[in-house]
């Protein structure tokens, strides 16, 4: 029999198309596949349902951060895993929810705004660039990167399985999962 899992959030934190949802859904699989209880706090869907309404004033993204949160220390405390994904380009909310969820795991996904912009994934940069949308982080708007991520993953230069396997392997270091399982699923992945 499973002995009882501990809840953690895992908070992937960067630039728009820098690859937080894609890792995010990676590890998602991986754990789900080794039966662990995970949620994904997806940002784009929180602001269609959890905080539609808030703008992207320093207060609103603040705000959202914040109710993100609260979800995320919800689950956490009832033993979920919860992968969130979230630009929160603002180092001292992220301090802030740290702190108030307790098991916490920062993830920086870097990808220089160059990348980022060619990647384009939601079409987002380039109207930004036609002035469709102002305020965008790392465009007019700014992103504060992590100063001490428990994981760094450079999606530049690495594939989507590498970065996964760097989470799960923090994961299994912190005692959130099984050291065995993801050591040789991590491995696996490289095969």
């Amino acid at each position: 029999m499973r002995q009882q899992q501990r809840g953690v959030t895992v908070w992937f934190t960067g630039l728009s198309g820098a690859g937080k949802t894609t890792i995010s859904r990676e590890v998602e699989k991986e754990l789900r596949k080794q039966g662990y209880k995970v949620e994904v706090l997806d940002g784009d869907l929180i602001r269609q349902h959890l905080t539609k309404g808030l703008g992207f004033s320093r207060e609103d993204r603040d705000e959202n951060i914040r109710r993100i949160g609260f979800v995320a220390k919800l689950l956490t405390r009832n033993d979920v895993i919860v992968l969130v994904s979230a630009i929160s380009p603002y180092r001292d909310i992220r301090k802030e929810v740290q702190h108030y969820i307790g098991d916490f795991v920062e993830v920086y996904v870097n990808a220089p705004l160059q990348v980022c912009e060619h990647r384009d994934v939601k079409g987002l940069y380039k109207k930004v660039r036609s002035g469709e949308i102002k305020h965008f982080t790392g465009i007019d708007d700014p992103y504060e990167m992590p100063l001490c991520p428990e994981v760094e993953c450079k999606t530049e230069r690495e594939e989507v399985s590498e970065s996964a396997a760097k989470v799960l392997k923090e994961l299994e270091e912190l005692g959130y999962v099984h050291p065995m399982r993801v050591m040789q699923d991590a491995v696996n992945w490289q095969i």
